[in-house]
């Protein structure tokens, strides 16, 4: 359709020309991968929610434009900025979304060892996210994130930068793991692959507790203290290996259906 492909399909200049790195180049091709498979999963909120990305050996940021559906993202269609916000690199020309800078770039700052944080707003993740308990220990999904997981209070729409301080201080040195109240879902990891697991884990976590909970509260079997704890000791276990593994089967999948993101 005429005047469609400037927003719909931008063009993008050659990443070469536009300083990527090849080290770059492979995180952005991950952060594509996230997003498209989050489509396939329904994990979208028109074109709102944020993945982000450290760039390596830099303060820069990868994060989606502002404008485009996750189906929509490529590598070279993902926006670098600076730790103040600022665009370094957009090869579409939209622009970011401020909310997702406010988020992602305290969390960035605040950890160091994270590579790549997920926010998500499914309507499982809000539902969960809205009930005075939080996340309870129903389901093996839950113990996942049992001993890490944090909650930060809702402020409104995340436009403030006076809010990233509480919020940092709200997920701690060591949670990869944060529910923000009446909002949605966050995850992070030192790989977008981490990261990744995580989210599908928690909000998979979320979308049982919601079905449990149809029965009637009376009939929902919690999960003892003890052996939630035990079941989040056994997930520590496997490491790295077991989460990329199924990193790797789920870009398979995006091979298998035709998705281009890689380019």
């Amino acid at each position: 359709m005429a005047g469609e492909s400037a927003v719909v399909r931008p063009m993008v200049r050659d990443a070469a020309r536009r300083g990527i790195s090849d080290e770059e180049w492979e995180v952005r091709c991950d952060l594509a991968a996230a997003y498209q498979i989050a489509a396939q999963l329904r994990w979208t909120d028109l074109i709102f929610t944020h993945f982000t990305a450290r760039v390596p050996g830099s303060e820069y940021m990868l994060i989606n434009p502002y404008g485009l559906m996750f189906d929509e993202i490529t590598a070279s269609s993902i926006v670098k900025i600076d730790k103040d916000g600022q665009v370094v690199d957009d090869g579409t020309g939209l622009g970011v979304n401020h909310a997702g800078f406010v988020i992602h770039g305290c969390v960035h700052e605040a950890r160091p060892e994270v590579n790549c944080v997920i926010h998500t707003h499914t309507r499982a993740g809000v539902a969960v996210s809205a009930q005075k308990e939080g996340l309870l220990p129903l389901s093996q999904h839950a113990l996942r994130t049992y001993g890490m997981l944090t909650y930060h209070d809702y402020e409104g729409i995340a436009l403030d930068l006076d809010e990233r301080e509480r919020l940092a201080a709200d997920l701690g040195p060591a949670s990869k793991a944060m529910i923000l109240r009446n909002h949605g879902l966050l995850t992070l990891g030192a790989s977008v692959a981490e990261a990744f697991e995580l989210m599908y884990y928690l909000d998979t976590a979320c979308q049982i507790q919601v079905d449990a909970q149809a029965g009637g509260q009376a009939e929902v079997l919690r999960i003892s203290d003890e052996v939630a704890r035990k079941g989040y000791q056994q997930f520590q276990g496997p490491g790295g290996a077991e989460i990329n593994r199924a990193w790797v089967a789920l870009k398979r999948m995006l091979d298998r259906k035709g998705v281009v993101y890689a380019v």
